[in-house]
């Protein structure tokens, strides 16, 4: 398996997830409930990923690890960009993916919440 397959396999893997491209080919755009919560560049090399975080913990983030840099085209107090290089370890990433989920799922209407429990 790919790192983008692997990539997309996790992404795909969250409750009421899509797959789309409005921005064009190059981009895949990541939605739970129709908003946004990554974007993978997914022709880049290395892989880069757009991912929602707390404000406060994004700029942890980014001091620790290299590859994590204030969102390219997003709100950067709100969004990361994550270059997957290597470099992070497989686990932290995927903790970034369930942030960044979680708070776009906690921002959803409770109807739609509920929704995505059944």
């Amino acid at each position: 398996m790919t790192e983008l397959d692997a990539v997309t396999a996790y992404l795909l893997s969250k409750p009421g997830v899509t797959e789309e491209r409005p921005f064009g080919p190059d981009t895949l755009v990541y939605k739970v409930m129709g908003k946004m919560f990554a974007l993978l560049a997914w022709e880049a090399t290395p892989l880069r990923v757009n991912l929602k975080c707390d404000p406060e913990h994004a700029m942890v983030l980014r001091e620790i690890y290299p590859a994590v840099l204030p969102g390219y085209h997003m709100n950067k107090r709100h969004w990361n960009t994550v270059v997957l290089d290597g470099s992070i370890p497989e686990d932290e990433i995927r903790a970034m993916v369930d942030e960044s989920y979680d708070l776009v799922v906690a921002g959803l209407k409770k109807s739609d919440r509920d929704q995505l429990l059944r």
